[in-house]
């Protein structure tokens, strides 16, 4: 039994922030969450039922809004619970059920947004070629990647940290994060596989982010020597560049925070740092694209001009 944790429950401190604006709280996080399901839907929506739509541009987006919503789904529902009720208790395993979803969805979004600028780059700079590299099969195989890795390497996350023991209950977060959970761990435990697994993945998701960005300076390179393709990369790259942008900086904030942030910065903003890549990334994504990328705007428009008559 030396090996298996005692601790049953965990207590998400950062809660204890919100007492006072609970039901401000929680009607603007229920107005909120509904905006990111609607405008997610949305996107989706439109890319499935337009049978014009169906091209790897557009089925990578549909798949980076299907991520999106499975994401926050690990966060909002249990956040507008514990609002509702006053709660700030979460079960263990709900607690590492939590911690999985929502990193792994992290990871996954990082993953299409690579496949989304390999996909430009031979629209862009090998037009000729892109029909015969980006088959159906090739995308299909791109985008289980792009889900199964982070589901798999988050799986060994969750079972290494299940044998850890615990002595401590306390998150000082509004959300579950398992390096937080792994820092629970009493001083005999064993952590290094964990820290293994920890820094192997930010090398890993890091190095995804470095092919998106060499992949975009090359696309500059391209796009200037011509006016077409200078048109082709403002309509299309310009929304994934935005979207790694967004996405880059919220999650830098929070593994800094995480890993080197200070513990007397103010509760509210450590939550507001925690919860950041939950917040803006779900919202801007698809507006960005659903009025940036023409086909998706005048789908939308279409739509909007036919139910005003």
């Amino acid at each position: 039994m030396d090996n298996v944790s005692i601790v049953r429950i965990f207590i998400l401190t950062g809660l204890n922030e919100t007492n006072n604006y609970r039901v401000a709280l929680f009607t603007l996080t229920l107005l909120y969450y509904c905006m990111i399901l609607f405008f997610n839907l949305t996107i989706i929506m439109i890319i499935i039922l337009d049978k014009n739509l169906h091209e790897p541009m557009y089925i990578l987006l549909c798949s980076f809004c299907i991520n999106g919503l499975y994401g926050t789904a690990g966060f909002y529902p249990k956040f507008i619970f514990d609002l509702l009720f006053s709660c700030n208790i979460i079960s263990y395993e709900a607690c590492l059920l939590q911690a999985f979803v929502m990193y792994s969805s992290a990871c996954s979004d990082l993953s299409i947004l690579a496949v989304m600028a390999y996909d430009r780059y031979l629209a862009i700079c090998r037009p000729l070629h892109y029909h015969s590299l980006m088959t159906k099969s090739r995308l299909s195989q791109m985008v289980c990647f792009s889900w199964i890795t982070p589901l798999c390497i988050f799986s060994i996350n969750v079972v290494l940290t299940l044998r850890l023991r615990l002595c401590s209950t306390n998150i000082q977060k509004l959300l579950c994060v398992n390096w937080i959970i792994v820092k629970l761990a009493c001083t005999d435990a064993n952590t290094i596989p964990n820290n293994i697994i920890a820094y192997f993945t930010i090398i890993l998701y890091g190095s995804h982010g470095l092919f998106v960005i060499w992949t975009y300076m090359h696309l500059i390179k391209t796009s200037v020597s011509s006016k077409d393709d200078r048109v082709k990369f403002m309509q299309t790259c310009v929304p994934h560049l935005a979207s790694l942008i967004t996405f880059a900086a919220t999650i830098l904030f929070d593994l800094m925070n995480m890993r080197f942030g200070s513990t007397d910065l103010p509760q509210s903003l450590q939550n507001f740092i925690s919860i950041e890549f939950l917040l803006i990334p779900p919202v801007l994504n698809p507006l960005i694209y659903g009025f940036k990328l023409t086909k998706i705007r005048h789908r939308i428009l279409g739509f909007v001009h036919v139910q005003r008559k």
